[in-house]
């Protein structure tokens, strides 16, 4: 077989640099040593699950494994204390008889393994015991064990993933949030891809925009991300990592964990003093003090128009991030602006917790729903039912206020602003088109959900449209979509294991054992829910 060689650039792609220093030379040799076992050994089976581009990058991210352990950058460390302290258990799937911290142990490459083989690619779920992950995982280890005496450390990566004890600037903390989401081997076959995915799509479908105004949406693409984002390991955001990643101990990680989501939207401007600029967030009326440390414009800031803009709270400040511009006020714009419940939605969560009076809302609706479809909380039925009942759902419960017809009419009005059905208008709403049956569900974290092809997930009395045959399909659906959420997961599980075969298979039984862990990695963006309801 022709030997496929690694090139300096192939390793640079994974690093928060793009110039080489002095390691990088040695550790690109060590990559091509990881790269000619695999291609001798195990070519076939990597090409079969990924493609030509991850085939190349596979050695180059085994290789930063060991490059983090011998120059304590401590992506990995960061990983695993961050995976104890949330499951009591000192390891994810395996029991290793020794374990060796802060050393290179052959069951972190096994793990490797099975962490980049089910995020590279989505048509396949690679079992973690799978025979071929400890084969292969023992051939590189052996080579890093050698290896492992003599490696040098690379001093300046580990800068890119240090800061000073005292350090105010936004911007330099966001910069270390971006070297871990986007220019770190942990998380370069999933955040990072996630983000040139994006930008890919945004350039191959704005090709004819000016160049000042793609980079501009390039921009405010990457900087939502980097504020929105959750890895599939564990399912946090960057500023999460930030924190794990310098310790619990250092000064700055209670910063990095209080730091706010990013709020993006239509803002008026209201004026300013010395310090900051005051802002009117026009969906929720909310007012925001932006520092004019991270805004160099407020001169250019006009009453008579609309600031669009992001804005991200550090240390107690809100600071301006990512794009902004100006454009004309139009009383429609505004108008349109105050009636957007996902714009509301964004203010009303910023500090990622749930108001009292919106769970006792949720609360409220659980219990009309419940007694609406005798005592259980979830519904089958055609899809081209759905509809009716949701609005006969919503009919009984604003009876179960005990409301005025005025009231109840404008209940209803709200309740459909809120989210409680996920249509865009009456008329054009046609589920069956979907499928031909589904789900309605009541999670008790978001409000009302609908769902389709997953049925058979649920072999209850009441279920009319449960197929065995189906089952096992609409299982795996229901826990590795993204599209359907932990909660509705968890209540499948809770409620159908015992009857279920999935569960008793090896696959199901791995699943079961780890199903928080793997909820998160298959629904990391989904996993942390947001309610339906907010208080308008």
């Amino acid at each position: 077989m022709k030997k496929k060689r690694l090139y300096i650039k192939d390793w640079l792609k994974l690093k928060p640099y793009n110039t080489p220093t002095l390691t990088d030379r040695y550790y690109l040799d060590l990559c091509n040593k990881v790269n000619d076992v695999l291609l001798k050994k195990y070519n076939h089976l990597l090409t079969n699950y990924l493609d030509k581009e991850f085939v190349r990058m596979f050695p180059c991210f085994l290789v930063s494994y060991f490059e983090d352990i011998v120059s304590e950058t401590h992506i990995w460390s960061g990983f695993l204390s961050t995976y104890k302290s949330m499951y009591n258990k000192a390891f994810p799937f395996y029991d290793p008889i020794e374990y060796y911290e802060d050393e290179i142990n052959e069951v972190d490459i096994v793990f490797l393994l099975w962490y980049f083989f089910n995020t590279a690619q989505n048509s396949s779920f690679i079992h973690p015991y799978n025979r071929f992950m400890y084969d292969m995982a023992a051939d590189i280890y052996q080579i890093f064990d050698e290896a492992y005496e003599y490696a040098p450390e690379n001093k300046v990566l580990k800068k890119y993933y240090s800061l000073a004890e005292d350090e105010t600037d936004y911007y330099v903390a966001r910069n270390l949030i971006n070297t871990i989401l986007f220019n770190t081997y942990l998380f370069y076959p999933d955040t990072a891809y996630d983000l040139i995915d994006n930008i890919t799509h945004i350039i191959e479908n704005s090709k004819h925009e000016p160049k000042n105004i793609l980079e501009g949406m390039i921009n405010e693409t990457e900087d939502g991300l980097l504020h929105s984002t959750h890895t599939r390991l564990l399912s946090l955001k960057g500023n999460e990592w930030a924190a794990k990643i310098l310790g619990e101990s250092y000064p700055l990680s209670k910063d990095f964990l209080q730091m706010s989501k990013k709020i993006f939207g239509l803002f008026l401007y209201k004026g300013q003093d010395e310090a900051n600029v005051s802002l009117e967030h026009i969906a929720s009326g909310k007012l925001f003090k932006m520092t004019k440390k991270s805004f160099d414009y407020y001169d250019d800031l006009d009453e008579d128009k609309i600031l669009i803009i992001g804005l991200v709270k550090w240390q107690g400040e809100w600071w301006f991030s990512g794009s902004y511009t100006q454009i004309p006020y139009k009383p429609e714009i505004i108008s349109d602006e105050k009636n957007a419940i996902e714009h509301k939605m964004q203010a009303a969560y910023l500090d990622g917790k749930i108001p009292k009076e919106v769970k006792q809302e949720l609360q409220m609706q659980l219990k009309a729903f419940k007694e609406f479809n005798d005592g259980f909380p979830i519904a089958f039925m055609p899809s081209d039912q759905i509809d009716g009942y949701v609005e006969k759902f919503m009919s009984y419960y604003n009876q179960s206020l005990n409301l005025t017809e005025k009231e109840k009419k404008q209940t209803l009005k709200k309740l459909k602003n809120k989210g409680l059905v996920k249509w865009e208008d009456d008329e054009t709403q046609n589920f069956s088109d979907i499928a031909d049956t589904g789900l309605v569900f009541f999670n008790p974290n978001r409000g009302l959900e609908v769902a389709f092809s997953i049925n058979s997930a649920f072999p209850f009395p009441n279920n009319r449209y449960y197929k065995e045959e189906k089952s096992k399909e609409h299982v795996t659906r229901l826990l590795f979509s993204d599209s359907f959420s932990p909660e509705l997961a968890k209540f499948c599980v809770d409620n159908c294991k015992d009857k279920l075969d999935f569960f008793k298979s090896p696959i199901g039984e791995t699943i079961y054992d780890n199903l928080d862990f793997f909820l998160r990695f298959w629904k990391k963006d989904n996993y942390h829910s947001v309610p339906l309801v907010i208080n308008l």
